[in-house]
């Protein structure tokens, strides 16, 4: 369904229009980024595996299994993507146990934006979104007008949903303002050209396996939430480091921050090497002790993850029948 292009209310206006001046120039973005609080790095990688430790069990653990799915972006972006295997994903993501109706649907069926008619489509009256990647995914290398044409063909063919990538190199080399603007204009990019007033959400991905540092991770997060991020998103999951506690936590403090600061909600997603329900747990815990009981819906904390679905189905199962089923009782993406 298209979401409408928010209006923030009064005091969030005033307290963003505060901050104008920080985004003013490239010497004021940097001052500001390079201003934020450094990242105890062992203090951080403490508090995670600390939050990583909490039981959780029986009514709990049912609850929170269900609320997982019902937070997933269920992605295919492969080079071999067909439309057949794009529309076998979507009817996962409606249905994702065939045994089991009370089952949640996922929140998305993430693609490339050429199968983003094809998934919209076949999701036509579910009430699951159709999120496309784009900006040249997973690289972000190419020039602002190609992101920005790739961005509009994906709304236009009706994706709820953009998930673009920052340039990295760009980032690396203290160009901020060139990030910013490229996230600002991208946003402007996600709203519809019908007229209707909606637009896209916009999920922005830092790709912090290759952004260092703990400190480039925050000051990628307040410099995206700052150009208009709905979603802030760890990685492309292309690489060989991906979304981690640590990192996920720097995003979560990061939004926690914000919000703070400028009464805007923003959405946090850990994308790629989230394989197991109880991984997938420990990020559930890690949200509630760090943003509260109001980040968790799908609206607000997302998953990427592929594969993640079926142990959440296995142990769902395992809940439901006192048996384990094993990979056989689901299907293969």
């Amino acid at each position: 369904m298209p979401t409408t292009v928010p209006a923030y209310g009064k005091e969030a206006a005033e307290r963003l229009a505060s901050m104008a001046d920080v985004t003013a120039g490239d010497g004021a973005l940097r001052r500001f980024l390079h201003g934020l609080p450094g990242v105890d790095a062992v203090g951080l990688q403490a508090r995670a595996a600390t939050l990583g430790t909490r039981s959780i069990k029986t009514t709990a653990k049912a609850y929170a299994i269900d609320l997982a799915i019902s937070m997933i972006d269920l992605t295919t972006l492969e080079g071999a993507d067909t439309p057949g295997k794009v529309r076998a994903l979507c009817a996962k993501g409606i249905n994702p146990d065939p045994t089991d109706r009370t089952t949640p649907r996922v929140a998305a069926i993430c693609v490339y934006g050429d199968m983003v008619a094809t998934a919209k489509e076949a999701l036509t009256g579910s009430g699951v979104h159709v999120a496309a990647v784009a900006t040249a995914f997973p690289s972000g290398r190419a020039a602002l007008p190609v992101k920005l044409a790739d961005t509009r063909e994906a709304v236009a063919a009706g994706a709820d949903e953009i998930d673009m990538v920052i340039d990295r190199g760009a980032f690396l080399s203290g160009r901020y303002l060139q990030v910013f603007e490229e996230i600002r204009q991208v946003k402007e990019a996600c709203v519809r050209e019908d007229g209707s007033g909606t637009a896209a959400h916009l999920k922005v991905i830092f790709e912090t396996g290759e952004l260092q540092t703990y400190d480039n991770v925050r000051r990628a997060s307040w410099l995206a939430m700052l150009a208009g991020a709905d979603f802030i998103k760890t990685s492309t999951g292309k690489v060989a480091v991906n979304a981690t506690p640590p990192v996920t936590l720097v995003l979560l403090e990061a939004v926690r921050d914000f919000h703070a600061t400028t009464g805007v909600q923003v959405g946090v997603k850990p994308a790629g090497g989230i394989r197991t329900s109880k991984d997938a747990i420990k990020y559930l815990v890690m949200v509630n002790e760090t943003l509260g009981d109001e980040w968790l819906s799908p609206e607000w904390f997302r998953f990427g993850a592929s594969s993640l679905l079926n142990d959440l189905l296995m142990q769902r199962q395992k809940l439901s029948t006192g048996r384990y089923s094993g990979p056989d009782y689901v299907t293969v993406d």
